[in-house]
């Protein structure tokens, strides 16, 4: 493997709490050293901002509706100042977390505003990614897991087991609708052997752009 990745493949990784996404984002990363890796919410200066009200704080700080609106504007920042001028110099983008998540956390299991969310990501957004790993763990494991890393931005796993239970259903129920888009991969395996898989994959939709 030559370590330079095909112009322009845009990449996400999604699942529940805990899963191992930001681990997987990063090792795949380690394989292409031109791919830009980022995450959500974040990845430019304004998102970063947003970031710090929508992961922190109070389980209840935000009404659902709220969630979406500034999960939407930190996503357009994102685009406009990090993804898409990466994508348009040819770079492959490697983002840990993008529109599904927003789809299941505040669509499905927030107040059933999934119409909402696809009427924002339209208007707003416009863009999909290329390639979806969804990293599919046992919720209790991931949870236990997400917490141990005292992140300080826990407001999410704060929501308890039932609420990362919901997401995975999400997340599988995505995964099924979108076969073109999205790779199921299990995460209740040793980070190596699911990197190894992940790697293969992106390797192959590489090849193939």
């Amino acid at each position: 493997m030559s370590g330079r990745a095909p112009a322009g493949l845009f990449i996400s990784f999604e699942g529940i709490d805990g899963c191992g996404k930001s681990t997987q984002s990063r090792m795949l990363a380690e394989k292409f050293p031109d791919a830009l890796r980022t995450r959500e919410p974040g990845g430019s200066a304004g998102a970063e901002e947003i970031r710090a009200l929508l992961l922190t704080g109070d389980p209840d700080r935000w009404s659902a509706e709220t969630e979406l609106l500034l999960f939407t504007a930190a996503r357009r920042d994102h685009l406009e100042k990090t993804i898409q001028p990466a994508l348009d110099a040819g770079r492959t983008v490697i983002c840990d977390r993008f529109a599904d998540s927003t789809r299941v956390y505040q669509g499905a299991t927030r107040g059933d505003l999934r119409g909402t969310v696809d009427t924002l990501h339209t208007a707003m957004i416009g863009r999909e990614p290329d390639l979806t790993f969804i990293i599919d763990m046992d919720p209790a494991e991931a949870l236990s897991r997400g917490l141990a890393r005292k992140s300080g931005e826990d407001r999410f796993e704060d929501m308890g087991l039932a609420f990362q239970e919901t997401l995975r259903h999400g997340f599988l129920a995505l995964a099924k609708a979108n076969p073109d888009r999205c790779v199921l991969i299990d995460g209740n395996r040793d980070p190596a052997a699911v990197a190894a898989e992940i790697t293969a994959h992106a390797t192959d939709r590489m090849a193939a752009a």
